[in-house]
């Protein structure tokens, strides 16, 4: 329990333990169960259950009406801090063992990341990644089922990955994760913050919460690590504000450490100029240029030479479900995005606008999930009429929620002179369909809010289904 705060104990500590867990319904003799307060349930209700399972230790943050006889009780102020310790300390607190680098923002966070994991393995290191999109213990590969997963999982890769001799792993740092003290007890050896604009209110009460959680992360920073922060973004100073880490910053338009140009913008890639050198990648778009940036400082950061960070930008190959394309035989674009906030939307059409010749249309599919933020609903919709020739309201992943009660929320964001160019189809395959259907040669059709997911969950059950697969199929079909 070392670096645990206990506040009382009932029972003998000279016991015994297999593992621990924070979920009843997998723990066993010998275990420890660790009693977590959740946002759905609590974990002190599972007590007795856990104990009947076999369990010999319980920690909570309050002793249970019945205390056990054989059973050793010990009381802490949070048990998800507790929680965390306890998992660095019993896989041998890998993280200190090899240098892990944390990225946190609204959007980005995966780009990044992934990148990172792309460079350092083409320069020839070990690399591990904790993502969204996956768990990479150098190349063998893990399913991620949340952004950041909890501290026991982190602390079993993180250990997996120091027996493989990985020596850099990226991990994707949540407003949720950083909140329920999943990342305490972890030593970075730098963090980086992207931007933050409207996300996670169905969570977090206020935006200043969610933006003071992420600042967090940062204040706990140790001496010797490096923040990195995207100075563009009007909450990127405050994130450095307390940090006692090394201050760096990145920006395209404001005086900063990692600085870039963009000289030109095509849909084959991005001519930029960082730090006076000039580079050609084949990612696109400003939001682009920032998280290459971040890379870029990132790479210099943990002692990568300039020049050859530059040589390892050219060769990134763009992330799975961030801003992928293909192009039909009847020469029309299909891009698939995750773009699943305002500002992302925003980012990814403007992207699009800025490239395109206008004698196009660009048709969008979009849809916002449920169980999530209402307040982004119209905001999507308006800001998808707005910088589209046409878009198709559809179902992202309703979850719990009513499909057709999102689409009516998003409706009421579409402004009047927009309503004849808006329509709403329920059925995401249908609505793919339609978009292709309304398609000519050179149209560009984006479908934002999925990306990279092959489901999609309605009435709380988990469908196959895969935007790029889909879109491919249709365009196929039309095509014959």
């Amino acid at each position: 329990m070392h670096k645990v705060a206990i506040e009382a104990v009932k029972g003998s500590t000279d016991i015994a333990i297999n593992k621990m867990d924070f979920d009843s319904r997998i723990v066993g003799a010998n275990d420890v169960f660790v009693a977590i307060r959740g946002t759905i349930s609590d974990g002190h209700d599972y007590i007795e259950k856990a104990i009947w399972q076999g369990v010999i230790a319980v920690v909570c943050d309050t002793f249970p009406e019945i205390i056990t006889k054989g059973i050793t009780y010990i009381q802490v102020k949070d048990t998800n801090k507790a929680l965390a310790y306890m998992s660095a300390n019993y896989f041998g607190n890998p993280s200190q063992k090899l240098k892990l680098v944390g990225i946190t923002g609204t959007n980005g966070k995966t780009t990044v990341a992934s990148l990172l994991y792309q460079l350092f393995k083409k320069a020839g290191f070990k690399v591990g990644l904790l993502s969204t999109v996956k768990i990479l213990v150098n190349e063998k590969e893990y399913k991620a089922t949340h952004t950041t997963p909890d501290s026991i999982t982190i602390n079993h890769y993180l250990k997996e990955m120091v027996d493989a001799g990985v020596e850099y792993c990226f991990m994707e740092v949540s407003s949720h994760g950083i909140h329920q003290k999943r990342t305490e007890g972890l030593h970075f050896a730098g963090g980086v913050f992207t931007n933050l604009s409207h996300d996670h209110l169905d969570y977090h009460p206020t935006f200043a919460e969610y933006r003071d959680v992420k600042k967090s992360f940062f204040d706990n920073l140790p001496k010797r690590a490096f923040a990195l922060s995207n100075i563009d973004d009007k909450n990127g100073q405050v994130m450095l504000q307390n940090t006692t880490a090394r201050k760096l910053t990145y920006a395209l338009k404001s005086y900063a450490d990692y600085k870039a140009q963009i000289l030109e913008n095509q849909l084959s890639g991005l001519l930029l100029k960082i730090n006076g050198n000039e580079v050609w990648v084949k990612l696109i778009g400003t939001f682009n240029a920032y998280n290459l940036l971040a890379i870029y400082g990132t790479a210099v950061q943990l002692g990568l030479e300039s020049l050859e960070v530059l040589r390892l930008l050219s060769d990134l190959e763009s992330v799975s479900g961030r801003f992928q394309f293909i192009v039909s035989n009847s020469n029309i674009t299909a891009i698939i995005d995750y773009a699943h906030t305002p500002d992302a939307l925003e980012n990814v059409l403007k992207t699009i606008n800025d490239i395109r010749t206008k004698n196009e249309q660009l048709i969008t599919v979009v849809g916002c999930g449920g169980n999530r933020d209402k307040a982004k609903r119209p905001i999507m919709a308006y800001i998808a009429a707005e910088l589209s020739d046409k878009v198709i309201l559809t179902s992202d992943n309703p979850r719990n929620e009513d499909p057709e009660t999102i689409i009516q929320e998003m409706e009421l964001g579409i402004a009047p002179q927009n309503y004849k160019k808006s329509l709403s189809i329920t059925d995401r395959k249908q609505a793919i369909k339609t978009a292709c259907q309304f398609a000519h040669t050179n149209d560009i059709i984006l479908i934002a809010g999925k990306g990279h997911e092959t489901y999609q969950e309605i009435h709380g059950i988990r469908h196959d289904f895969d935007d790029m697969q889909t879109v491919k199929e249709i365009l196929e079909q039309l095509n014959k």
